[in-house]
Parts: C-alpha cells; structure tokens; sequence
C-alpha cells in the first residue's frame, strides 16, 4: 500500500487488516487532488473512477461504498440475499466475508472501524456530530452483540479538531441530553455563543458507554485534524468544495 497512507496502530487479529487513505496516490486534480475517492463532491467521474481501481488494486479487497446520510443506519455487508452495493444509504456497515471491505469516505467527519479479538467481525462507523449524537456508534457495536461476537476494540481516525470545530449551543445540548459528562469536551470559542468540540473525545466518550473500553488511533492532537494538514487531508470546512478520503476495514 501507499507508504502514506495511514496503519492503524492496535492490536487486531491477525486475518483483518485495516487502512485510512490520505490525498496521496490519486489521480484527481485541482481541489480534489489527487485520489479523491468520492464522486458525488463534482470531480471527474473518470478520475474517480480510476482512484478506486487504485485503491481496490491497493488493499487486494472489493471496498464497498455508502451514500452516507448522516443518520445511525448500519448495513451487512455480506447478506447472500441481498448483497450491498456501492450507493447503499447508511452509515455504518459490517461484514464477516474475506475480502469484503467497510469503506467510510470522510472530509472532516470522524471515521470509526471496529474488529473483535477474535477476527470474526469487521465494521465502520461514519460519526459526524449528527450521527455521534444520535447513537451510530452505539448501533454499530451491536452488530457485534447480536451476532455473539467476542470482545471489540475500535480505531478512531482523522478528523476535524478539537481546535477547529466551531459548533452552535444545539450541537452541545444535543450531547450533553444524552450524557452529561459530554460538557467536558466543549470549551468556549473566540466568537459569542460558539463553542470548539472536540469529536474524538466524544466518540470516546460513547464506545465507552457502549461497553468497548479498547479505543485507539485520534487523540485530538493536531496531526489527527483534517482541517490543520491540508497536505495530507481533504476538508470540506477548510476548502468548500473538497475530495474525500476513506477508512476502511477487511479480512483477509
């Protein structure tokens, strides 16, 4: 794979593997440069095109790609009757077939991948705030609870900082409604009644409730923030109009 690319750090099982692209290694141009993986963001449709061939030739795995909605929605990927296409409307998606990858796209939002230690399960989580607050990594991990899978660790990837992400007093009292202890990572912003959220944080936050306490990958710092490394991360708060790069989980 492309050296700069990213590699989860954690202890997964042996058969999954795990991957989040960078804007390297593409053949996207302009704002999009260069492997822009999204083709609903205006770019070429044959630069994308060619961008997921790359990433397909990458990973030796068949990525499937949601039309993610911002809502808590989550897919089996490998239903025998009723396989998932790319364009599938979720936010979340789950597989047990070898070489059948969770693909989340990405340009600010956070991505989650989930594996239990037993390697029987792999899965992605697209947590925007929307998404976070309203339970999509809570309606992730129970795919794993019904399907009697052994314990779950989860990655967080890049995403938009705990510096940059300027939100209104809603999105603040949307978590604080459903945990209070979620007030701990907002702090005031420069501009009244603004404040900075820090959406690593609050996923951690909620896998934890959820019962995974093996959480690695984004600790807020600034090498995880999409916004501050326009080099290596696309982002649509930074840019407008932006590419958008993916996390993806298999097995192998």
């Amino acid at each position: 794979m492309n050296a700069r690319w990213l590699v989860p750090d954690w202890p997964a099982p042996s058969n999954v593997r795990a991957v989040c692209t960078t804007r390297d290694g593409g053949v996207s141009l302009a704002r999009y440069e260069s492997l822009n993986l999204g083709d609903h963001v205006g770019d070429e449709p044959a630069h994308v095109a060619e961008n997921r061939k790359r990433l397909h030739a990458a990973i030796g795995a068949q990525p499937v790609f949601l039309q993610q909605v911002h809502g808590t929605g989550v897919v089996v990927l490998d239903d025998a009757k009723d396989p998932v296409r790319d364009g599938t409307a979720a936010d979340a998606c789950t597989a047990t077939t070898v070489g059948l990858a969770c693909t989340i796209m990405v340009a600010d939002c956070l991505p989650v991948l989930f594996t239990d230690e037993a390697g029987h399960r792999v899965a992605a989580a697209h947590a925007g705030w929307r998404g976070l607050a309203g339970g999509v990594l809570e309606q992730t991990a129970k795919a794993f609870d019904a399907r009697g899978a052994a314990k779950v660790m989860a990655w967080v990837g890049p995403c938009i900082g705990p510096g940059a992400f300027e939100v209104g007093p809603e999105v603040k009292a949307a978590f604080e409604a459903h945990a209070a202890e979620a007030a701990a990572c907002f702090r005031p912003a420069a501009a009244p009644g603004k404040w900075l959220a820090d959406l690593p944080a609050l996923a951690r936050q909620r896998l934890r409730a959820a019962g995974i306490g093996a959480v690695y990958g984004n600790d807020g710092s600034d090498g995880w923030c999409t916004v501050a490394n326009p080099s290596r991360f696309f982002s649509h708060r930074r840019d407008g109009v932006s590419g958008r790069f993916a996390s993806l989980i298999w097995k192998v």
